[in-house]
């Protein structure tokens, strides 16, 4: 890792993960449309989990998260096995752009927990202006529609919002629970467990038949989004280090909105449009206090600021974790 910037390799991987993790959000909302919310969170933590197994198996580490597979399993159903039900569900009513922006405000709630925590840094003057101005923007997100002509399903904006709460939870059980246990073995020990979990409840609430378009995005979803994109974040990890690596989160909403408009043509409302740069430029501030490169007092909640499910890195980095 360069002490200085990116490298042209991490500049790569920052790039990737930016299109692996703002993808997730259009897939889901193509799979829901035939596939029910619990078999989309099996479907995909099941060919996910396979797809790693030999990789965890041949490294050890799914020997080593097998000793801590309690906490293992918490941290499943707080990073994978709750958020990917609910995005699935909110996404039959919400636009996936939307839902996009609004799992970005993870670091807003992360910054909160932090402070709940004893992290009195989150009470510096540009991370608390973050913090209000990062709400701010939520609410005009969520409220815009109602105010500017239209109208926005507040249940699932609540999921949404749930999923971050949850989505800045789990780096917490990794950091303080798992610290020592190998990412790819946590990862995939939790993909297998949340996959066995959701299976029945898939099959039982399964009743139509998936169309191509759901089974592709499912697999896509599974395949790039879910496993490949761990690896990718595991190599950014190494690559540019704990710090500057979740950075990309504040790119992925862009991708989603965009990718929302154009495949699925969804509407880009006026609230949308003033509430999402107060909303990552909120989540910004929050997360980093403005800092590219943010203090050592501050690097557990910059790490924490993800929009997708990401994983503990690297050995010491493994402390620190968060698609469809």
């Amino acid at each position: 890792m360069s002490g200085g910037g990116f490298s042209r390799r991490g500049w790569l991987l920052f790039g990737a993960m930016c299109l692996l993790w703002g993808v997730p959000y259009l897939l889901i909302s193509i799979a829901v449309e035939s596939f029910s919310p619990p078999a989309v969170v099996a479907g995909r933590t099941l060919l996910a989990a396979l797809l790693l197994l030999p990789f965890a198996i041949r490294s050890g580490a799914l020997k080593a998260a097998w000793k801590a597979w309690p906490w293992v399993l918490a941290f499943g159903l707080v990073e994978m096995g709750g958020p990917f039900l609910l995005l699935g569900n909110a996404e039959q009513s919400l636009p996936s752009g939307l839902t996009g922006l609004l799992v970005a405000t993870v670091p807003l709630f992360a910054a909160l927990i932090a402070l709940g925590g004893g992290d009195r840094g989150v009470l510096a003057p540009a991370r608390l202006i973050g913090l209000l101005i990062g709400f701010v923007g939520v609410g005009v997100v969520v409220a815009g529609p109602g105010l500017f002509g239209g109208t926005v399903d507040l249940l699932a904006a609540a999921e949404v919002l749930l999923v971050a709460v949850l989505y800045a939870t789990a780096p917490f059980i990794v950091a303080r629970k798992l610290g020592h246990v190998p990412s790819m073995g946590t990862i995939t020990l939790a993909l297998l467990f949340i996959g066995i979990l959701y299976l029945p409840i898939a099959l039982l609430t399964q009743h139509t038949v998936p169309t191509v378009p759901s089974i592709a995005a499912l697999i896509a979803l599974a395949v790039v989004c879910t496993a490949i994109a761990f690896l990718a974040f595991f190599a950014l990890i190494k690559e540019v280090g704990p710090v500057r690596a979740p950075l990309f989160t504040y790119v992925n909403p862009i991708i989603a909105i965009v990718l929302g408009a154009i495949v699925l043509t969804e509407p880009l409302t006026l609230g949308l449009l003033i509430g999402f740069p107060l909303v990552i430029a909120g989540c910004w501030f929050a997360g980093t206090g403005g800092r590219l490169r943010p203090r050592t007092a501050v690097d557990q909640a910059a790490v924490a600021a993800t929009a997708e499910p990401v994983p503990p890195a690297g050995d010491r980095t493994d402390a620190r974790a968060v698609e469809s």
